[in-house]
């Protein structure tokens, strides 16, 4: 695929409801990296943006910040629902409230994410930055329950686990957590990586995973097959292989999202991908490289077919891509 054949809007987009967030992870670009201001995005702002989409398949509704935490987030999830939309967030469930749990409900949200680091409550604030391990876990069980409650079909609750070093003996111990609180998927996640906090190279597994270390996601498999429980990994690859696949010399190649997907913050910058907020070594960096446009200066029409987005799409195709892109597939996946 080619700029010139970038004839439509992307059917497949993020958008992030708020950039603020109540944890502070140790992975986290928005913990260790300059960002933008926190700002929730009024509905008005959401709505204006979504309507240039003339067909919407799938809608991300998360970016660096906590979604729950932006009050018109179930009002986002209805209109979307109104048109058709696919609609999924993660979340990490400190917010979940029941009557929150039940807006999303009524809302017809498809998919809710748990963001769940750790089977132990130490290892969990150390990973997460906050002791909120047992609070987000009664507020899970109380979700699922509600769920059950009311025989709701949606959202599909899942558990996605990020991988490092320092967790990974813990991922077997999430496996009776997730069964005992009715949570019957879990996805493995790598690392994304930019050294600093826990998001260190030497805490990455892809490519350095060492035999006792693809013994414990074996053993995951296993006890997951046991409880009945769809054990995955992102990127569409089994856990095990999303670990050690080898991407080739140009592993950014087979991505398809510079031509198919958009990502929009809080503050109306567009991005290329959900991985485009990792990595940047400076604001300016992050100005003059990752932002495409903003959606509150120009029509997202204009953003798509401008200058900036082909430029970065003509280095996408080339042997030097973007400094993210070239990343991508190595220090993580896509």
């Amino acid at each position: 695929m080619t700029t010139s054949t970038v004839a439509t809007l992307p059917r497949s987009i993020y958008i992030e409801p708020t950039s603020r967030c109540n944890e502070f992870c140790q992975q986290c670009p928005r913990t260790f990296l300059s960002r933008e201001e926190d700002r929730d995005l009024p509905f008005d702002d959401f709505r204006r943006i979504v309507d240039q989409f003339p067909v919407l398949d799938r809608v991300v509704l998360h970016g660096l910040g906590e979604p729950l935490l932006n009050k018109d987030l179930p009002k986002m999830v209805r209109y979307l629902k109104d048109r058709g939309t696919y609609v999924l967030f993660n979340s990490n469930g400190i917010a979940l409230t029941e009557a929150r749990g039940q807006a999303l409900i009524d809302a017809g949200l498809d998919e809710y994410r748990l963001s769940m680091d750790g089977s132990t409550r130490e290892t969990y604030a150390h990973v997460r930055g906050v002791d909120a391990f047992d609070k987000i876990w009664r507020n899970v069980s109380a979700f699922v329950k509600l769920q059950q409650a009311q025989d709701a079909s949606k959202p599909a609750v899942s558990l996605w686990f990020t991988a490092m070093r320092e967790n990974l003996p813990e991922l077997p111990g999430l496996v009776e957590k997730a069964y005992e609180n009715g949570i019957r998927e879990i996805y493995l996640q790598r690392l994304v990586y930019f050294e600093q906090g826990l998001a260190a190279s030497k805490q990455a597994l892809f490519h350095r995973a060492l035999p006792e270390e693809l013994a414990i996601i074996r053993r995951t498999q296993e006890l997951c097959q046991e409880r009945g429980i769809r054990f995955k990994a992102a990127g569409a690859a089994s856990p095990v292989e999303s670990v050690v696949r080898d991407f080739g010399e140009r592993p950014w190649s087979g991505c398809q999202r510079p031509y198919t997907l958009t990502y929009i913050t809080s503050s109306g910058n567009v991005l290329s991908c959900c991985f485009a907020p990792f990595g940047h070594r400076s604001a300016k960096e992050y100005r003059e490289e990752r932002v495409l446009g903003n959606v509150f200066q120009e029509s997202i029409e204009q953003i798509w077919h401008g200058e900036r987005y082909n430029q970065f799409r003509n280095a996408f195709e080339s042997d030097h891509p973007a400094r993210h892109c070239a990343q991508c597939g190595v220090n993580w996946s896509y």
